[in-house]
């Protein structure tokens, strides 16, 4: 069985998915014209201003799910996984990563915005790849392949978020408090276990309302203390950012070989860390209520910040300027050391690192602090795998008739994803991050894939919003105006808002602005590169 997860594993994490997350981030990058610094502003005051509604949450919410799910094991265990193979310079890629990601995930959660839908049992919005896969080439002879390529995608996502994902963070947590605290495995599982089926009972309001509890509070406290070491080693600021970007072009001769696994280890760490194309963000994206959807897709290209350049970045910042970190040959522990550190022998690729090092700064808190850290943020993250997982599994039971059974159903889901957090906690390391990165690359190559094709309405969202910004209104979303079919929910609301008088759009009859300029230079990219449907 090990050896067929790592075939499996070695195939889908081939330097091609490499290429495809980085080439996608710099063609999305390109023709949003550097949204992710750009439009900063915007992704701030739709944080702050967002609201919510019976059917759904608000963008803060949305962003907690969100981060829930993006900040987990691997910001503090994958950061120590990437640096201990990839070197010091694996850091900068995850940067990189993060700065081009952020532009795949404005487009991939605008796509879930403009092809939302109401569930039909509980009235929340739901959304996401699948949906909008389907959706947007309804009307086309390729709906019958796009379909099939829709429900592809919610089983692969339901497989990775309900089996394999919630593994990788379960066994994060164990080992942490084994190593803090010398409680066994299956104690931390049996509670991990229970707490989590107490919050998923109650839904996506549960689920948002301890997201939004628990995420921003533990993230400062963790940025707080890499920001004390920082300023404690103060003198060491310098050479740490410079042996991070000597070590990423191969000019720091301890790491000299080693540029290809820098990089592979920083993007694939940072694509597994930040999600940004990996289809994950659209769905609690889906569940925001905004009245245009590129307000929550800036919303969650800034989430990729807050995951990467905050808080992966304390995490190696804490590593490395305390010097407690191993940097090995080839891809396992047993290869040869490069750069052994100032790290005690015994200690295992991973939270003992970052451990260590918090030890090191203030002694006797380091194993515990990192495996409180571990607790609440891979318990988070579970938390928005599981809800990603009813998402799509809500998709496939549109096909179910009854609503007792497809209830049913998503009890089973629940169950499912409670056994895979007690196997995962008692699993050995290797094993979940195995699974983990098998079911990270099928869905970030599904939906990159699908993404490129479909960037069209994405792109007309963006367009559409600085034009009625400029003109003065506060963007109202209407997919007639700007030839999208198929967004279904937006044009119900349309005419719900226009029955009741609320309906403002500078398209509206008798309102003093410029018509929709359809031109190419009234695009964000010129024209030349929006692809339609």
């Amino acid at each position: 069985m090990e050896g067929i997860i790592s075939t499996l594993n070695d195939l889908i994490w081939s330097n091609w998915l490499v290429y495809l997350c980085l080439g996608a981030g710099a063609y999305f990058t390109v023709v949003t014209l550097f949204l992710q610094v750009r439009c900063i502003p915007d992704m701030l005051k739709q944080i702050t201003q967002g609201e919510k509604s019976e059917a759904g949450i608000s963008s803060f919410q949305s962003l907690m799910i969100s981060l829930a799910g993006r900040v987990g094991v691997g910001n503090i265990a994958g950061v120590a996984t990437a640096i201990a193979f990839g070197g010091p310079g694996a850091v900068f890629w995850m940067w990189a990563m993060a700065l081009l990601g952020s532009a795949t995930s404005y487009v991939e959660c605008t796509l879930a915005q403009v092809y939302k839908e109401r569930d039909r049992d509980t009235g929340e919005y739901r959304g996401g790849p699948a949906y909008f896969i389907e959706k947007a080439y309804r009307h086309t002879p390729a709906r019958k392949f796009m379909l099939a390529y829709a429900v592809v995608f919610a089983v692969a996502m339901i497989l990775a978020m309900a089996y394999f994902m919630p593994g990788v963070q379960a066994n994060g947590v164990a080992a942490a408090i084994e190593n803090a605290w010398s409680v066994p495995t299956w104690v931390s599982a049996l509670g991990m276990a229970l707490l989590l089926a107490i919050i998923i009972i109650g839904g996506v309001k549960r689920i948002a309302m301890f997201a939004s509890l628990v995420v921003p509070l533990m993230a400062v406290i963790y940025i707080l203390f890499a920001v004390a070491i920082l300023l404690t080693n103060a003198s060491q600021i310098p050479e740490v950012f410079g042996l991070i970007f000597r070590s990423a072009f191969d000019q720091e001769a301890a790491f000299s070989g080693m540029l290809g696994a820098a990089i592979m280890w920083g993007v694939k760490r940072g694509i597994y860390s930040n999600e940004a194309g990996q289809g994950t963000g659209p769905q609690s994206a889906a569940a925001a209520e905004v009245s245009h959807p590129a307000k929550q897709g800036f919303v969650q290209a800034f989430a990729v910040y807050v995951d990467t350049l905050f808080v992966c970045s304390a995490t190696a910042f804490i590593i490395i300027s305390t010097d407690m970190y191993k940097v090995f040959e080839g891809e396992t522990e047993e290869g040869a050391v490069r750069y052994a550190g100032s790290l005690a022998d015994g200690i295992a690729v991973g939270p003992g690192f970052v451990q260590a090092g918090l030890d090191s700064f203030a002694p006797g808190i380091g194993p515990s602090f990192v495996a409180l850290a571990i607790l609440f943020f891979a318990f988070t993250t579970v938390l928005a795998y599981y809800y990603i997982a009813e998402v799509n599994f809500t998709y496939l039971n549109r096909w179910i008739p009854n609503s007792t059974a497809r209830k049913t159903l998503i009890w089973l889901l629940r169950i499912v994803i409670i056994v895979s957090v007690w196997i995962g906690a008692v699993s050995t390391p290797g094993a979940a991050w195995a699974l983990g990165d098998i079911g990270v690359g099928t869905t970030a190559w599904l939906n990159i894939i699908a993404i490129l094709f479909l960037q069209g309405p994405a792109l007309k969202c963006l367009w559409d919003y600085r034009r009625q910004k400029k003109a003065g209104f506060d963007p109202q979303f209407d997919p007639e105006a700007i030839g999208i079919p198929n967004a279904d929910f937006w044009v119900e609301r349309k005419a719900e808002m226009i029955a009741a008088g609320t309906w403002q759009h500078p398209d509206a009859p008798g309102t003093a602005a410029a018509p929709a300029d359809t031109s190419a230079a009234g695009r964000p990219d010129g024209g030349s590169t929006i692809v339609e449907k």
